[in-house]
């Protein structure tokens, strides 16, 4: 599954408090389809093995709508027209313009309301603009589902999606509705967007709680807006939009966006402002009042003093310059999901990325195959072949690599083995297992992860054809000469195998094979892959560094392989922590350490999001690349999360930024035109603030000592009313700033 043009889920959702427990309606829909058996569930929806052919999906299109939440669609005119007009300075105005009337200084009313209309109108034009434009940005990120059409699986939109619908699910991807699955191998689901609970939740095909009257408990059922952190699954889907579960609670979550850091900014400058307004008006209005004695004529000169403070197209001026931001960067491979998010983009001094696809090539190629003492071995290559051949999760590029090997046709023998059963890979235990059944009739456990992680669960090593124990001399042996290999830039996966006696077929809803059959295995040896830094990617990170953004890298990889990557790319690694020294850390010493360091490597999810917090504890505002099902708590934590439109579902979703190309170099041009679009609202906000002051300030002053008003309240009007038109030309200016540094 790879992802739609609108967003399944707000990203607020995500950040919701970890403790919260979301609460809507009980869907009796759902409830009554975890009780139903296979059968009834294909009677109920209409549907088949086969899946729902295209005429009646279209039927049921028309019926129940798009599968997307209320909240996702795009506002009308008449919220646009409120949001532009609840604003501070509007209502300032408006208030200021109805005293006018009040007092029967019409001339004065209306070119206060003349300013709300320029400004108002032309900020109601921009975002309806923006919001086109932001519309068709997102029709560029794909995001589909597998869907079984006229028993054809096929990539189908998101939005597309009706009741009766069978899908077909695997590790990265979203649930795309809710679905009442009817087939799970080893499926376990991050249900964190809705409970808070950070594990993630198996799911089985038969209903384990049909007590269950509250709908998050139902076992048998994958929910809108979660997603598959292993193994597969096949489902119906029961419920689309706001039928779902996630349609119930989403009115209770707000739909406003978390502020950025540069909204607060605009807000406190706007209500600074009110307040000088609040200050001033009155001591205009004493002082002209005592020294003039006309107090009608002072009462209308500091109604027009307050107007002249006021930067009325400041709210125009923001919108129009992030959505010529949002409009620029799609010319330069980065799609904004979060208009917001610009400003966070421009004012990043932390980027936070992985090591794959971003410092390398992505180009994973399977170098080495080899015995525990790094001599060729082809009966490894075999086992590698075997295990990537018949797992059926998802297929990374180390997988990729070993498939498309050239020799490994020869070695492996595929047509001599039956595959048993399947231990999925999650990122607790960092591998994976296939059982197959040999000519010889036994069961064969063949396992294939992280060194690091396969050595614990082997008892014995097997070189030239001989098994021998693993006792602590040779473990330090073994870790050495895996070492080698990852130290000259190899990215290294063990292979252990078991034979034991093959099993009886399990009951129904249940398999032969578990993680705890992953013990007592053989060592066999090692695949060594290489994924050669990109060329462009020591370029692009001296690029970042002259625009002031440092660079650190966060991977679970090995950190002798990563430590060469960034050698290679330019990376000055001072001191590297690894995922159990993040662990042993306190909150406090994690973000001192985070300032010095520049590599993290051997971290999981959990440490990815620490250490993002730690840096912002720190006053940094922080960016985080990354395509993974793993990177996607630290893509909600960062001030803004970048992805790529290749990423996986989860990634994508909880993404601010989408590049188009995974590379720096995007990111870096996305970087400028952040930092365009913030540099032309500051110039408005300093031009404006400095103007304004200073004019009503010297005003304020002469009119002390004159005898007589140093300006008409008119001329006050019309004089702000045409420089501020003359300002609406600032998001069209160029901006050039080479070295520009925001630290």
């Amino acid at each position: 599954m790879t992802k739609s043009h609108a967003a399944i889920i707000p990203k607020n959702i995500f950040g919701a408090s970890p403790h919260l427990r979301l609460q809507a309606p009980v869907s009796t829909t759902l409830v009554q389809a975890a009780a139903m058996d296979v059968a009834a569930l294909y009677e109920q929806f209409a549907s088949s093995p086969e899946g729902l052919s295209v005429e009646q999906s279209e039927v049921l299109l028309e019926k129940h709508g798009p599968n997307v939440l209320a909240k996702d669609q795009r506002p009308g005119i008449a919220t646009l027209l409120l949001h532009s007009v609840l604003n501070p300075i509007v209502i300032l105005l408006a208030v200021l313009s109805s005293v006018s009337v009040a007092t029967g200084d019409y001339r004065a009313a209306s070119m206060m309301i003349i300013m709300i209309v320029i400004g108002v109108g032309l900020k109601l034009f921009q975002e309806a603009k923006a919001d086109s434009a932001a519309a068709k940005l997102k029709a560029m990120i794909s995001v589909t589902a597998t869907v079984l059409r006229d028993g054809q699986p096929q990539e189908t939109r998101v939005s597309q999606l009706v009741p009766g619908d069978v899908v077909v699910l695997a590790a990265g991807d979203m649930i795309p509705a809710d679905v009442r699955l009817l087939a799970a191998k080893d499926l376990f689901v991050t249900q964190s967007s809705l409970t808070g609970e950070s594990f993630p939740l198996e799911k089985f095909a038969i209903e384990k709680n049909p007590s269950a009257t509250f709908p998050i408990e139902l076992t048998s059922i994958a929910f809108l807006g979660t997603s598959v952190e292993s193994g597969s699954a096949k489902g119906i889907v029961v419920a689309t939009g706001k039928d779902t579960y996630l349609g119930g609670v989403s009115a209770s979550l707000s739909e406003q966006e978390p502020p950025t850091s540069f909204d607060r900014g605009i807000s406190q400058f706007t209500w600074l402002l009110v307040r000088f307004v609040l200050v001033m008006v009155p001591l205009v209005f004493l002082i002209n009042g005592l020294t003039k004695g006309n107090w009608s004529g002072a009462f209308f000169f500091a109604i027009a003093v307050a107007v002249g403070l006021t930067p009325e197209m400041l709210p125009m001026i923001v919108t129009v310059c992030l959505s010529k931001g949002a409009i620029a960067m799609s010319g330069k491979k980065v799609i904004v999901k979060r208009i917001n998010a610009i400003q966070n983009l421009g004012a990043m001094d932390v980027l936070c990325t992985d090591k794959t696809g971003t410092l390398t090539m992505d180009q994973v190629i399977l170098e080495r195959h080899c015995d525990v003492l790094l001599k060729q071995d082809d009966g490894v290559l075999a086992l590698a072949y075997m295990n990537s051949h018949f797992q059926t999760g998802l297929k990374n590029l180390l997988d990729r690599a070993v498939l498309a090997h050239a020799q490994t046709h020869t070695h492996a023998k595929i047509p001599e083995y039956a595959k048993v059963d399947e231990i999925p890979f999650d990122f607790q235990r960092r591998m994976m297992s296939v059982v197959v059944r040999t000519p010889q009739g036994n069961d064969r456990i063949i396992s294939k992860g992280a060194p690091e992680a396969i050595f614990p669960c082997c008892t014995s090593f097997e070189l030239d054809g001989q098994r021998y124990p693993m006792d602590h001399a040779h473990i330090d042996q073994l870790k050495l000469e895996y070492e080698r290999l990852s130290a000259d830039g190899f990215r290294v996966l063990a292979i252990a195998t078991k034979d034991i006696p093959p099993r009886q077929q399990a009951p129904v809803g249940s398999t032969p094979y578990s993680k705890a059959d992953e013990a007592e295995l053989v060592l066999n040896g090692y695949v060594a892959f290489l994924d050669p830094p990109k060329e462009t990617a020591k370029l692009a990170i001296k690029a970042l560094e002259d625009r002031g953004v440092t660079v650190k890298v966060i991977t679970g990889d090995n950190d002798l392989v990563a430590k060469k990557i960034c050698k290679e790319v330019g990376l000055a690694i001072d001191r590297v922590l690894l995922g159990a020294e993040v662990e042993a850390m306190n909150d406090d010493e994690l973000a001192d350490a985070c300032l010095e360091t520049t590599l993290f490597a051997r971290v999981s999810p959990s440490h990815k999001q620490r250490i993002i917090r730690a840096l912002q504890s720190r006053k940094h505002t922080v960016g985080f690349m990354g395509d993974g099902i793993n990177d996607a708590p630290a893509l909600r934590t960062a001030d803004v999360g970048i992805s790529v439109d290749t990423a996986v579902d989860i990634a994508k979703e909880s993404a601010d930024i989408i590049l188009l190309e995974k590379s720096l170099l995007v990111l870096e041009a996305g970087v400028v035109e952040g930092r365009k679009v913030f540099a032309n609202i500051l110039k408005y906000v300093r031009m404006g603030a400095s103007s304004n002051f200073g004019n009503m300030f010297s005003v304020l002053g002469a009119s002390a000592f004159l005898p007589f008003l140093p300006m008409a309240p008119i001329q006050i009007l019309a004089n702000n009313l045409l420089y501020d038109i003359s300002q609406t030309v600032l998001p069209l200016l160029k901006v050039e700033f080479p070295l520009i540094r925001l630290t």
